[in-house]
């Protein structure tokens, strides 16, 4: 049972979780969960809904998402024990060897460049996901998007603000179609996509071959040719079964299972900060005290390294997840946490017992038989690559830009390779049943905004909606991002124990979450006020 919250002041702003006992979505457009409720309420389960309401997202929040982009996702099926783990992400073109970008002198890669697109894998991803664990196909659960593409749908406010950020990058690509009148639309315009719609058409006659192969295929390798990318037309015909199951991963935590997707993903993140957290005692301060925001920021620096170290494809490089995750590697991290000051200077990755060998939609839903989805898909950064396929209306991730052009390096770009990945969709199992699909969006920071929200809930004891808008912080790029909604002694506190600080232009993220109360009988939902969604039930 989910521990007792302090019920939240109806004075001051804020909202609280949402109740069900049949169904319910959490994802960050109204009209996407509205979506996932009418094909729960259809006699369609959780993957069915999951899979609906991501193609919605792609086309009313098109700076986060879309069939241009990559998928993870964590589905636990009702009365099995189990959860099953999808990749989804995509692979670089066949010719991208460090060979071919050192002969050029290319030392790292731009996040506008075609070599920051691999072959996008979520359409592969819906299409197997839905094959394995749906009870409806793409035919009709593809319709809400390609209604929303034709007839247009009100641009929302986060959405307008995301847009109006990169006008710039867009006008840089040429993607004209993105800026109507020459600039991001306003709030409450109408935005339709109809090359989009032709596409999602296509996929829904004729499964993902319409997407990997033919017109549109030809079409997105056409968009990347003109800016010297070196896919082909084989790429994105080998892209159409890249997705495959995966063993997920997990750990044992406060009396529950974590369970997050393997490398090339970054849920091993999640997992070794819970792991170096818990072995501490509970911080005397709250939530929101220097105590535990200094822990929280020393753990994230360690990990994040070791990401930075050793994440990569383990198709084509040793991952060390076992050693990463020992409790004697999480031990001797912990005793590097110096309680009253911050690490001026973080030891070399792996080093205590290893030998030296930023945009994107969460959604989650459960149905009427308790089975669980926890459901990612992404561009990456705002718009991807900012790079659009005119006639498909497809809009192509950056995920590439995860790559190293660092010869000998494990993420070092290769072909046929997948980058290190920054979605992750999580899931709480307890006593062999799950009991929440979960997940926090904002590139980079989805680890650390994981660990902050599960402790959030069953350490601090808030409720799950409290657990989201609880204000955030992440340590990136050798400063410390601060939201505003952190206490100024607080902050004043951290900066003299040796944080740089400094606040962010946007906000950490987003997400979403929902607890099955298996004692109670109901569901209960959360979802970020950072983003213009909601959790809804029935």
């Amino acid at each position: 049972m989910i521990p007792p919250a302090s019920p939240r002041d109806f004075q001051l702003a804020g909202r609280s979780p949402v109740y069900a006992t049949h169904g319910m979505a959490a994802t960050s457009m109204p009209a996407a969960t509205l979506t996932a409720l009418d094909v729960l309420r259809a006699g369609g389960n959780a993957v069915d809904a999951a899979v609906a309401a991501a193609a919605v997202l792609g086309v009313i929040e098109p700076q986060s998402t879309g069939i241009g982009g990559d998928c993870f996702c964590l589905y636990a099926p009702a009365g099995q024990g189990r959860v099953v783990a999808l990749n989804g992400s995509g692979r670089a073109p066949a010719a991208a060897s460090i060979d071919w970008f050192e002969g050029r002198g290319i030392a790292a890669l731009e996040n506008t460049s075609a070599h920051a697109v691999t072959v996008p894998g979520a359409v592969s991803a819906w299409e197997l996901l839905l094959t394995a664990h749906g009870t409806k196909g793409l035919d009709e659960l593809l319709q809400p998007a390609i209604r929303f593409a034709e007839d247009g749908w009100p641009v929302h406010h986060r959405v307008a603000s995301d847009w109006r950020g990169v006008e710039d990058k867009l006008r840089c690509t040429g993607a004209d179609a993105f800026l109507p009148g020459g600039s991001a639309p306003r709030e409450g315009n109408l935005f339709a996509q109809r090359p989009l719609a032709e596409t999602l058409r296509g996929v829904a006659r004729h499964g993902a071959r319409a997407f990997y192969e033919g017109a549109a295929a030809a079409d997105m390798v056409q968009a990347l040719h003109a800016r010297g990318g070196l896919h082909t037309e084989a790429d994105f015909a080998a892209g159409r079964t890249a997705a495959e199951f995966v063993d997920p991963i997990h750990a044992a935590w406060r009396g529950m299972e974590v369970w997050q997707c393997p490398p090339n993903g970054s849920g091993l993140l999640v997992l070794m900060m819970l792991g170096i957290l818990e072995g501490l005692d509970p911080a005397r301060d709250g939530p929101l005290g220097a105590e535990r925001l200094h822990r929280h920021l020393e753990a994230a620096r360690l990990v994040y390294r070791d990401r930075d170290a050793f994440l990569a494809d383990p198709a084509q490089a040793e991952v060390p997840v076992a050693r990463l995750l020992s409790p004697d590697y999480l031990s001797a991290l912990r005793r590097l946490i110096d309680p009253a000051r911050a690490m001026p200077v973080l030891p070399t990755p792996g080093e205590a017992t290893l030998p030296a060998h930023r945009d994107t939609v969460y959604l989650c839903t459960v149905d009427r038989d308790g089975n669980a989805c926890s459901f990612i898909n992404s561009l990456f950064q705002s718009f991807g690559s900012g790079i659009l396929a005119p006639g498909s209306g497809v809009m192509l991730h950056n995920r590439g830009f995860g790559f190293r052009i660092e010869r000998g390096h494990p993420n070092c770009i290769a072909p046929m390779k997948r980058p290190m990945h920054t979605i992750i969709p999580g899931m709480v199992m307890q006593n062999g049943r799950a009991t929440m699909p979960f997940g926090v969006m904002g590139g980079h920071f989805q680890p650390m905004g994981q660990s902050l929200f599960l402790s959030n809930m069953f350490e601090h004891g808030l409720d799950i909606q409290q657990a989201l808008d609880l204000p955030r912080l992440f340590p990136y790029g050798g400063k410390v991002e601060i939201e505003r909604g952190i206490p100024p002694a607080v902050a004043a506190q951290l900066a003299r124990m040796g944080h740089d600080l400094m606040t962010p232009e946007r906000p950490h993220g987003g997400g979403q979450a929902i607890w099955i109360d298996h004692a109670r009988g109901c569901m209960v939902g959360g979802s970020d006020p950072r983003k213009d969604g909601m959790a809804l039930g029935y």
